[in-house]
């Protein structure tokens, strides 16, 4: 049966629906030798479909996995000389991509899967899920500047680059200059553009929880398979 390209591309496992949109709109992809185009149909099991000239497969077995992400590593792909990535920390040998991205100098918990569909409902903003976040800024603030920094977070903060006014669904300061802060968006860089808005360096940020799966005790650039009832929480 004809289905949508992108939507056989993320059931492949290669990647997320946005991403496949992305590589068919910049003609990486071919049905049969021809190039794609957005909206086209097509059947894994008639048609050849490639990415870069390489031919993708159905991927018969769903992988979900959890990473306590190291900092200095990238979550993406693609490798580059002298660049950490959290690939080379995964015994997998199947392509697998992460969900809800950390950048370089982040760590904590990612999500690995070969489910694009799953990632595409994870990632996609209307879903709206929880991401929450312990932060670390760089200097010693009194309970004044304490209780004017959560207000800010929660109301609405610019952070500039087109992407205007983000906020924090929760902002609580802990202990140590350590912020609980819980988002239901995802811009890039956000809280750390967040907190620069306030004056505030962040010199490290680890994230604990994703759409109800935590962190819990998996130790730094180690991986666990989703329990049944993680897996139950984010399908």
């Amino acid at each position: 049966m004809k289905e949508v390209l992108q939507k056989i591309i993320s059931q492949s496992g290669y990647c997320s629906r946005r991403q496949a949109e992305e590589m068919i709109k910049k003609g990486r992809v071919k049905i049969n030798k021809v190039i794609a185009r957005l909206g086209e149909r097509a059947d894994l099991n008639i048609d050849e479909i490639t990415i870069d000239d390489k031919k993708i497969k159905l991927t018969p077995e769903k992988i979900y996995i959890k990473m306590n992400k190291p900092r200095g590593y990238t979550c993406s792909n693609r490798t580059f000389p002298g660049e950490k990535n959290i690939f080379q920390l995964l015994n997998h040998p199947g392509r697998l991509f992460s969900i809800g991205r950390l950048d370089k100098n982040s760590c904590g918990l990612l999500l690995l899967t070969n489910d694009g569909d799953l990632s595409q409902r994870l990632t996609h903003p209307k879903y709206s899920h929880e991401k929450k976040y312990l932060v670390t800024i760089d200097r010693k603030i009194d309970l004044k500047e304490i209780k004017k920094i959560e207000r800010n977070l929660q109301a609405g903060i610019d952070i500039g680059e087109g992407d205007g006014t983000v906020k924090a669904k929760s902002a609580k300061y802990l202990q140590n200059n350590i912020f609980s802060l819980t988002l239901t968006s995802g811009k890039k860089r956000q809280i750390r553009r967040m907190f620069k808005n306030l004056n505030l360096l962040v010199i490290n940020l680890q994230r604990i929880e994703f759409a109800g799966i935590k962190l819990d005790n998996l130790k730094e650039g180690k991986t666990s398979p989703l329990s049944k009832k993680e897996l139950d929480l984010i399908k």
